[in-house]
């Protein structure tokens, strides 16, 4: 494996090392964070310590932080990668300087979320927040898989992220409102993004499948990939 192959393990990685045992870790504080709700409003005494709500807070947080911090890591491999291989920092610089602000306007926006207090300016950092992924995501290199949205791993990573970053900007009204409709918008999403991130974990390891290592990349994209199909050898020494 050469360098570039290293490069690209990264974000399978901090997905299996890190992102993923956060997950199970939320969902479990999550889990009792409900499960001690409905004790108390059931007039029972809960044995599930108080703190795990306060917890459930806090690494979910961490949690938002680490999936917008993985899927850029993610979609910047391709990027660079088609940057380097086209030499577009000669060919397009102002390209260039536009994806790193990008990246660097993402980085921040998402900062400003966590700091941010008020309805109106948590909108703004999160809706700038889920635009940078977005417009990051368009740039050439990344492989969407397009004619198969509803299976890409790309579609729903970014899915996934946009509803992490929703959820982080949703915080302070699931506890100012007293009628738990945001709480309630807060499972049903964070439900749906727990079935996305399942959806990573199968769509994620079907592509380490089929990404070639940078060596076979010459002979692997000679494939005829709608009719399954590669040239032999004797195919290429006729040539």
């Amino acid at each position: 494996m050469e360098l570039t192959d290293f490069l690209g393990l990264l974000h399978p990685a901090i997905a299996v090392i890190f992102v993923f045992p956060l997950i199970g870790t939320v969902v479990n504080f999550a889990w009792q964070t409900r499960q001690r709700r409905l004790q108390i409003l059931a007039a029972n005494k809960s044995k599930i310590p108080l703190v795990v709500g306060a917890e459930h807070k806090q690494l979910g947080e961490w949690l938002t932080s680490a999936v917008v911090g993985l899927t850029l890591i993610g979609l910047s491999y391709p990027i660079g990668k088609n940057i380097i291989k086209n030499n577009l920092w000669n060919k397009a610089p102002f390209q260039v300087v536009f994806i790193l602000l990008m990246f660097a306007a993402t980085i921040a926006s998402l900062v400003f979320l966590y700091q941010a207090r008020q309805r109106l300016w948590r909108g703004v950092f999160a809706t700038l927040s889920g635009a940078g992924l977005v417009i990051i995501g368009c740039q050439d290199g990344v492989y969407r898989a397009s004619s198969e949205w509803y299976w890409s791993h790309y579609y729903i990573g970014i899915t996934a992220a946009l509803l992490m970053i929703f959820s982080l900007a949703i915080v302070q009204d699931i506890y100012q409102d007293k009628s738990n409709r945001w709480r309630t918008v807060h499972v049903i999403l964070n439900c749906i993004a727990l079935l996305l991130f399942i959806g990573q974990g199968m769509t994620g390891t079907r592509d380490l499948l089929e990404i070639p290592l940078s060596w076979q990349e010459p002979y692997i994209y000679q494939c005829d990939f709608a009719k399954r199909t590669c040239p032999t050898p004797d195919s290429q020494v006729r040539k």
